[in-house]
Order: structure tokens, then C-alpha cells, then sequence
């Protein structure tokens, strides 16, 4: 007979895990730290130094508007437990997917299309177990909270990339408007497909941590919303020199590293896949670094090797591997590095020549480095996918899902009940069945991510009369936009002061203050900052 213990204070369920939600809690941090300070770091040091407090500024605000948006109303259109079709919905507390077979292609198409939107912000919603259809294998181990947070960092930084599209023209009002709107029905959709228990998901296609979902769609969009906004000034384009290679290196060196709970923290366990994800992220990092500092050494005119290239490279490699992480081994890991980094550099150094890619001015070539990248890296997963690595295995779970019993034999053994999961490719099946979903889906991704972009910059255009600000604001820039300096001249202040002494003060306009106490280095293209680095 059983004794009867008395109930006690405890600190959580016992579906919990702590070592995962841990884990999860830790990388979902690590990839927020991809955002800010990495990349608002990396783009605000790499562009002119007019430019960098409004790259920072619509890097923070663009930050904060995806997480409301995505508590309030996006987390449950990419991750919820019921779709709009009821092609998946839930049954006996299990996100299960319906209509798998047998309802055609445009039914079931539709019916998976994206989840019912709706709030996580109530304490029930914030404080029961997940669950998700982007997981019906086997139980989530932690809240709906962290699962939300992890996913909600990767929400956030899809359109910071794409900002690297459209920086120096773009209005800020335009850009708080598209951020949340472009979240919602690009990225909650491309989500809810691939990682939700969407309609390419039931197919088969496979994007680990966001080669498509994140990665290719930033870059088409921001092609896209490239396009439409028109290029930056001439001036800009002919003088775009970075402002702070040293800081640079700091937000690139933060984004590498960050990207370990980027890949790390998508197996949703702290177990053996994620340990291989974040081993094979750095392996193609390495290795994509390398060949794109090679590449311009050998192959370019100048016969140097440059940092920023091999920036551009670093980028490639975790981009490539992105979609992959946690399903090759290390030998693919290394070749998808030197694959994508190598034709991006092609890419980068003549197809930018060709239309329509020399007739869209992509700032910072953000098509490049994540879209092109993004690409093929999804489509090589159905090349060097590994049958071999495991991202769950088989054996035993107690009643509240933990594993029990279960020896490294046990794991990776099929049965009759259970078997493990992993990838095949083609080059250990000789079968282009991953390859072609792969292709199925990157060709959605680019289709969907390129109308509703089009789409979105034209109305945010008409509700706005533009959505890139006129000619004498670009010329300026920050001090124009926001009333700042990244980099402040004290004789600029002494001059303002000046002339607010004299009577030019509190009665006029702050620009008319500004303009009239400001002689603009921007419009003195020989002048020299103390660095001896032209000023621009």
C-alpha cells in the first residue's frame, strides 16, 4: 500500500524539465543578443556615420514592436495549436494534424496555411506547458512562455536583417509601420508553413533554425522593399565608407557566438542534437570565413584580404548552415561553409553587375549574404542530409514525458512503435525526394515574401505620402531625422551655443537653430576626421 505524502510547496510542474527549459531560456537570449547589440552594432559601424544613430534607432524600435505584435496576436499565427483551416488543431491536449491525405492539394494547401491569431498574455496562456503543432512528437518541457520568447527572437531579427536593405532612405514612420504588418503576414505565415505543422512541414520540407523562414525571406524582402523605395543618394552610394571597422568586429564577433543558441536551441532539448548543431554551426563558420578572405585575396584585383569580406563570409557560413545544423555531419558542415560562401562571393562580385540586381540599390547586400545563402543552404540539406544524425531517437518516457531508461543502443534502434528522426540525402540514398521539397518550399518562400512586401511598401507609401524621406533630409541624416550624432563634434555645440546666446535660441525652430549653427562636414568631402578616415 502506497503512503499518502502530504502536499508541499513545489516550484513547477512535473512536466518541466529544468536542464531544457534552461537551455531554452539561455539560447533564446543568446539569439536576442544576435539583434542588440550585435547587429545594431555591426550595421551601425558599417555604414557612413551620418547614418548610424538612425540605424540604431529603428534597430531598438524594430525590436519592440515585433515582440508586442508577437505576444499579442503573431506567436499563435506561426506556433499555435490550431490552424485557420483546422488542419491542425487540438485534441486531448495535443496539437495533431488533420487531413494529411486523400483532400487535395488546394484543401489541405489552405486548410495549413497559418494558426489563429490570438494572445499568449493572459496567466493561464503564460503559464501552461506549450503546445505546439511545430512539435507533436514529443511533449515540450517547458512553458508557452519560453517557447514564445525563443521564438519571438527569431521573429525580431528577420526584419532587422532586411534593414540592411533599405537604410539611408527609408522613413522611420514607414519602418514602424512595415515591421509588425511584414511580421505578421510574411513571417507568421513562412513560420507556421515550415516550423508550425504547416502545409510544407506535412510535405516534408525542412528549415532547422531559419535558412528560409528568416534568412531568405530578410533577403528578398529587402530586395524587394529595396526596389520600391529607390536608391540612396549618389553621394552616399559613391562614399560608403564604414565609420568603425573596431566596433564592427565587436557586433560581427557577438552575432558568430550568439549564433550557437540560434542553431543550439532548435532541437527544443538540451540533448546530443543540439550539441552537434552548435559544433557544425562553427565548423561552417570557419570554414565559410576562410574562403571568402581566400577568394578576395587570390581572385580580386586589389590581391587583399579584407575584414569586412571576411565578414561577408562569417555571415555566409552561418547563414548556409542555418537550415542544416542539427542534420549533417561535420564534413558537411565544412562543405556547405565553403559552398555558399564561395557563390555568394561570386555572386556578390558579378551577378550584382547584371539586372536586376545592378539596378537595386541593396545597401548593405543583404540578397547576398542571407538570401542567396539561405537558398542554398536549404536546398544542400537535401544533399548532405546525414541518416546518421539524430535529432530524436527512441525509448522511454515516464507519464510526465521525461526519458527514462534509455541507453545510447536503445536511442538510435528503430521498433515497431518508434522511429528515430533524421534527414537523408542524396548523397547517402542517391534520392532527390529532400531536394525537391526543399525546392518546393524555397520557391514559397520567395514567391509570398516578395508579393506581400511589394505590397505592403506601396500602401505604407500612400498612407504616407512616401515612404523614403526627400533629398535635403538624406543630406543630412541622424542630426536631420532624429536631433542626434552618433559621433558629436563639441566645436558643433559651442557654435549652437553661440548662437543661442545671440538671440537665435528658444524662439526658432530647432532646425532652423542647428542648420544655422552647423557647418555639415558631410558637405565638405575632403575634410578629414582626427582618425585621419574621411569623414562621411
Amino acid at each position: 500500500m502506497l503512503a499518502v505524502v502530504a502536499q508541499v510547496p513545489v516550484p513547477y510542474p512535473s512536466w518541466l524539465n529544468t536542464g531544457d527549459n534552461t537551455w531554452q531560456l539561455v539560447a533564446a537570449t543568446f539569439v536576442g543578443l544576435m539583434s542588440l547589440p550585435a547587429l545594431a552594432v555591426l550595421y551601425a559601424s558599417i555604414v557612413q556615420k551620418k547614418w548610424a544613430v538612425n540605424v540604431l534607432a529603428m534597430m531598438f524600435a524594430g525590436f519592440s514592436l515585433v515582440l508586442i505584435a508577437w505576444v499579442l496576436w503573431s506567436y499563435k499565427m506561426g506556433f499555435g495549436a490550431n490552424s485557420i483551416g483546422h488542419g491542425v488543431s487540438v485534441v486531448n491536449g495535443v496539437a495533431v494534424q488533420h487531413d494529411l491525405t486523400g483532400v487535395g492539394w488546394v484543401k489541405h494547401f489552405f486548410d495549413n496555411f497559418v494558426g489563429i491569431p490570438g494572445s499568449i498574455s493572459s496567466s493561464g496562456a503564460e503559464s501552461g506547458q506549450a503546445v505546439s503543432a511545430a512539435n507533436t512528437a514529443i511533449p515540450f518541457h517547458f512553458p508557452t512562455t519560453t517557447l514564445a520568447f525563443f521564438q519571438f527572437v527569431f521573429a525580431a531579427i528577420t526584419p532587422l536583417l532586411f534593414l540592411g536593405s533599405v537604410l539611408g532612405r527609408i522613413k522611420f514612420s514607414a519602418w514602424c509601420l512595415l515591421v509588425p504588418l511584414w511580421s505578421t503576414l510574411v513571417y507568421g505565415v513562412d513560420a507556421f508553413m515550415l516550423w508550425g505543422g504547416g502545409y510544407f512541414a506535412q510535405e516534408g520540407a525542412l528549415d532547422f533554425s531559419g535558412g528560409y523562414v528568416i534568412h531568405m525571406s530578410a533577403g528578398v524582402s529587402g530586395f524587394v522593399a529595396a526596389w520600391v523605395l529607390g536608391p540612396r543618394l549618389l553621394r552616399d552610394r559613391q562614399h560608403a565608407v564604414p565609420n568603425n571597422l573596431v566596433m564592427a568586429a565587436v557586433g560581427a564577433g557577438i552575432l558568430w557566438l550568439g549564433w550557437n543558441g540560434f542553431n543550439g536551441g532548435d532541437p527544443y532539448y538540451a540533448g546530443v542534437d543540439a550539441a552537434a548543431a552548435v559544433i557544425n554551426t562553427n565548423l561552417a563558420t570557419a570554414a565559410g570565413l576562410l574562403v571568402w578572405i581566400g577568394m578576395d585575396a587570390w581572385l580580386t584585383k586589389e590581391k587583399k584580404p579584407t575584414f569586412l569580406g571576411g565578414v561577408n563570409g562569417m555571415i555566409c557560413g552561418l547563414v548556409g548552415i542555418t537550415p542544416c545544423a542539427g542534420w549533417v555531419n561535420g564534413q558537411g558542415a565544412i562543405a556547405i561553409g565553403v559552398i555558399c560562401s564561395a557563390i555568394v562571393w561570386v555572386a556578390w562580385n558579378y551577378l550584382s553587375k547584371l539586372r536586376p540586381f545592378s539596378k537595386v540599390d541593396d545597401a548593405l547586400g543583404v540578397v547576398y549574404t542571407h538570401g542567396i545563402a539561405g537558398l542554398f543552404g536549404g536546398l544542400l540539406l537535401g544533399v548532405f542530409g546525414n541518416p546518421g544524425m539524430l535529432e530524436y531517437g527512441c525509448g522511454n518516457l515516464s507519464a510526465n514525458g521525461q526519458v527514462l531508461h534509455t541507453s545510447q543502443t536503445a536511442y538510435g534502434a528503430t521498433t515497431a512503435h518508434c522511429t528515430p528522426f533524421s534527414v537523408s540525402g542524396l548523397l547517402y540514398t542517391g534520392s532527390a525526394h529532400q531536394l525537391w521539397e526543399q525546392l518546393r518550399a524555397a520557391v514559397w518562400v520567395i514567391f509570398w515574401s516578395a508579393l506581400v512586401t511589394f505590397i505592403l511598401m506601396k500602401l505604407i507609401g500612400l498612407v504616407l505620402r512616401g515612404a523614403r524621406y526627400k533629398d535635403e533630409v538624406l543630406e543630412v541624416g541622424d542630426l536631420a531625422i532624429h536631433g542626434e550624432e552618433a559621433f558629436p563634434v563639441e566645436s558643433l555645440a559651442e557654435r549652437v551655443g553661440a548662437f543661442s546666446m545671440a538671440g537665435v535660441g528658444a524662439e526658432s525652430p530647432a532646425s532652423e537653430r542647428v542648420g544655422a549653427g552647423r557647418e555639415s562636414p558631410s558637405a565638405h568631402p575632403g575634410e578629414r576626421l582626427p582618425s585621419g578616415e574621411p569623414d562621411s
